[in-house]
């Protein structure tokens, strides 16, 4: 149980570098495929609720991800990033808002864009499932 642990220097030599680059080309495949496949089997109001709500999707990636970049950032500095936390909460309370309106007026179905929103989640299963199977033959 207490053994020596050994420390092998190339280790990650194998390893493939994490690329979001990839996941938002496959965030843009699925919104436009599930958006088409809206169209086409049940109306052009669905398949346009599901791209608005992909839209929406790298909206959010966009500004969490510039929000996380300013925290990182302060923090580094050794500034305390608590006012830049505050910008979380805005981004929830933003696409809240934009979400209860489209609820509320019943514009597009809702249920729509919900599904294009949850296009990064697809995109990051299927980047799981790409990198297991590129993988298996290593």
């Amino acid at each position: 149980m207490g053994g020596k642990i050994e420390v092998i220097e190339n280790e990650g030599e194998n390893v493939k570098p994490i690329s979001n680059t990839r996941i938002l080309w496959l965030m843009a495949l699925v919104t436009v495929a599930a958006g088409a496949a809206g169209i086409v089997f049940k109306s052009w109001l669905f398949g346009s609720g599901v791209l608005i709500g992909g839209v929406l999707a790298f909206l959010n990636y966009y500004w969490l991800k510039h929000s996380l970049k300013q925290v990182f950032d302060m923090a580094t500095e050794g500034a305390k990033p608590a006012i830049f936390g505050a910008q979380y909460i805005l981004r929830y309370l933003v696409f809240g808002l934009v979400l209860s309106v489209i609820f509320l007026t019943d514009a597009i179905p809702i249920i729509a864009v919900v599904l294009g929103l949850a296009s990064f989640a697809l995109a990051v299963v299927i980047e799981g499932i790409l990198r297991i199977v590129s993988s298996v033959g290593n």
